[in-house]
């Protein structure tokens, strides 16, 4: 069955940088286009990054546009997230997610806090 694993989140001081992984099995990775969402509390999911099943295309939510990169390595199954320059409102829980058999599949997600 398709199975999404994240990794990488942590705490990190404003102005730092992580880098996020997602591990997927259980279908052919790179025939599929991928995408990150994050969700803070109280707040509804939001949409981060989209990229293309060969990583040709990449597209973001403003607020995230020249700070965050989105990229994959078909090799190896992996979807990633490079984030520069976080601010603590980027604080929440970041999701990767693959739409297969008009079907959202979602990993258990990892947590990213922004602060001093």
């Amino acid at each position: 069955q398709v199975q999404l694993v994240e990794s990488g989140g942590g705490l990190v001081q404003p102005g730092g940088s992580l880098r996020l992984s997602c591990v997927g099995s259980g279908f052919t990775f790179s025939s599929y286009a991928m995408r990150w969402y994050r969700q803070a509390p109280g707040k509804e999911r939001e949409l981060v990054a989209t990229i293309t099943t060969d990583g040709s295309s990449t597209n973001y939510a403003d607020s995230m546009k020249g700070r965050f990169t989105i990229s994959r390595d078909n090799a190896k199954n992996t979807l990633y997230l490079q984030m520069n320059s976080l601010k603590p409102e980027d604080t929440a829980v970041y999701y990767c997610c693959v739409l297969r058999v008009g079907r959202n599949y979602w990993g258990q997600g990892t947590q990213v806090t922004v602060s001093s």
